[in-house]
């Protein structure tokens, strides 16, 4: 990139072009966690939704941290990386269509972080439908996208995971949504 001075010289500037991009992994059943770990323990940026779930024993009742896309971890990396991330135990593959990795929208990670962050109580939401596209304006999830679906007599905001055609819901009132 050439940059005028104000001398009127032109500089070449060098600009650092970010190509690393988000993937979903396909993982071993009940392996997120590793995968996980072993992504950020070599340095890869790694990102593993998890849900407080209550599970019940006979004796007892605890609450465990569950993977919100039970199968699947995110990582941010090169497409150059792909076969070191391939070869990572517990991945099974990398989503994409006709053997080729899709990256996932930098929003929709954006987005489940910040929900994720919120504190607000959340639910995965498996088979997403076609609903209203919207926009967070009030509250803790201020400029998150979601799909907005109505449940009884409450609102719910869907983030999702188009590429996995999967998500979380979280309860939303309709006056906090606009719009997209």
């Amino acid at each position: 990139m050439q940059v005028s001075t104000e001398h009127g010289l032109l500089e070449t500037v060098a600009v650092a072009v970010e190509t690393r991009q988000w993937f979903a992994l396909r993982t071993s059943p009940r392996h997120e966690k590793r995968v996980h770990e072993r992504l950020a323990g070599v340095g890869v940026e790694a990102f593993l939704p998890l849900c407080e779930r209550l599970s019940r024993w006979k004796d007892r009742r605890k609450k465990i941290e569950t993977p919100l896309f039970p199968g699947y971890c995110f990582a941010r990396f090169d497409r150059e990386e792909r076969p070191r991330i391939v070869k990572t135990a517990g991945v099974v593959s990398i989503v994409g269509t006709a053997g080729v990795p899709s990256p996932v929208d930098e929003i929709e990670i954006a987005s489940l972080k910040k929900l994720v962050e919120s504190r607000l109580p959340y639910d995965p939401c498996p088979g997403l439908r076609p609903g209203m596209a919207v926009e967070v304006v009030r509250g803790p999830l201020t400029g998150v996208r979601g799909v907005l679906m109505r449940r009884d007599t409450t609102y719910r905001l869907v983030i999702a995971v188009n590429l996995i055609r999967q998500g979380a819901v979280v309860q939303i009132d309709a006056e906090d949504v606009r719009a997209v």
